[in-house]
């Protein structure tokens, strides 16, 4: 069967699923710190490195993906990347060093590159009519959340239960499962906006490129990549150091997840009342109130689920927004390759905020710098993305008047 003889619901369903599970994993990685750096004897800073590593790599990964995929389809890039994957977790899995750990985050990395919501939200938003775009995306990114909720406690739970490497082989038997969902969404992309004229990949850059709303959006992005790649990485090692119980980090990162499903499906719903660049700001600003939780509250299981549960409100909630004006701007054509270049920058600040996080804790023994860096960095992304001015380019302002003529 064909992706073009699907219902939206169930292309929905398949990409929500594959992103649900790739981003899952990936966004619990952060519960092996504490067990793989002392199996290994190796400071945090080296396993902050490459899981930074596996960032940056998702980063440049996935414009390059999200090209392949508006050119020939999700199905094949798809494949390649969980097989990718697999081998990433199998090089953690028998990991002697600090080299492997790097070696274990570059292959991760690149298997989420073609497998997590960057690279197929222009999948869902090629085939989703414009009046259910946003909608639909903000679909796919719950589905992220909704995999961040299952596999923290499972990946929690495998940990606990058979040691951080017998876990590994399960998660490497999990991945494995996205292989058969690949086929639905394989085939060609069908072009929604040939009817003007096909944009060249050099001319779908260089538009995008000149674009100022496009720069704004791309530095803003950096910060959402900062702070969610800090907490899902070292929120669990954080809370042990505040001396709560081990399962509080786990926890409190599903509620993230839970919250999340909320606060997405609510920024989907928010263009009916705000333009997306003004939810981006206020989101922004709302981290930066909550991160002062973190350093001015007392550190209980209750109170940090709380402000991880408001946080969550907060989190993967960027995705539709962000992607969305990337569509407002320039259409679907390219959307795959132009939202991955905007997330290289989200992922650009994963990975300094996975790695300065442990240089800084190794270097003070604890987080409180980063903490006040990542309030700044939310006062300063809300006031860049506010002036973003929402509106397509004119070569789809053109086409509009032509269709309306």
């Amino acid at each position: 069967m064909s992706h073009r003889t699907l219902p939206l619901w169930a292309l929905i369903l398949i990409v929500g699923t594959i992103v649900g599970l790739s981003m899952g994993r990936a966004q619990s990685m952060g519960l092996y710190l504490a067990p793989v750096t002392k199996a290994l004897g190796v400071g945090r800073e080296s396993f902050a490195l490459a899981m930074a590593l596996a960032q940056l790599t998702m980063g440049f990964g996935a414009p390059f993906s999200g090209a392949l995929i508006d050119a020939f389809g999700a199905g094949r890039i798809i494949v390649v990347c969980v097989l990718t994957a697999v081998a990433g977790l199998y090089v953690l899995y028998a990991a002697n060093s600090g080299i492997d750990l790097m070696l274990s985050g570059v292959l991760m990395g690149v298997g989420v590159s073609g497998t997590g919501l960057t690279s197929l939200v222009g999948t869902i938003g090629r085939l989703a009519p414009p009046e259910k775009r946003l909608s639909a995306i903000a679909s796919v990114g719950m589905a992220a959340g909704i995999g961040g909720f299952v596999a923290l406690p499972v990946m929690h739970l495998l940990i606990e239960l058979g040691g951080w490497q017998q876990s590994l082989l399960w998660l490497m038997a999990i991945t494995t499962l996205l292989l058969p969902l690949a086929w639905p969404i394989g085939g060609k992309p069908v072009r929604q906006e040939g009817a003007v004229r096909d944009q060249t990949m050099a001319e779908a850059l260089g538009e995008a490129l000149r674009h100022p709303g496009y720069w704004l959006l791309t530095v803003g992005f950096f910060v959402c990549g900062f702070h969610v790649a800090f907490i899902m990485v070292h929120l669990p090692a954080f809370t042990l150091d505040q001396g709560l119980p081990s399962w509080v980090g786990p926890y409190a990162l599903s509620v993230v997840g839970i919250a999340n499903i909320l606060g997405t499906f609510l920024a989907g719903q928010s263009g009916r009342f705000l333009e997306k660049r003004q939810g981006l700001s206020l989101i922004y600003l709302g981290r930066a109130v909550l991160f002062l939780g973190f350093l001015y509250l007392p550190m209980t299981p209750a109170s940090v689920i709380i402000i991880c549960g408001l946080l969550g409100l907060l989190w993967l909630s960027t995705i539709p927004l962000t992607s969305g004006l990337v569509a407002t701007f320039f259409g679907t054509t390219w959307m795959s390759m132009l939202f991955g270049i905007v997330y290289l920058s989200h992922q650009l600040g994963s990975f300094l905020g996975v790695w300065l996080a442990g240089r800084i804790f190794d270097m003070t023994k604890s987080y409180d710098a980063m903490w006040w860096i990542c309030i700044a960095l939310g006062v300063l992304s809300a006031l860049i993305n506010w002036p973003i001015r929402e509106r397509p380019v004119e070569r789809l302002a053109a086409r509009a008047q032509t269709v309306s003529a």
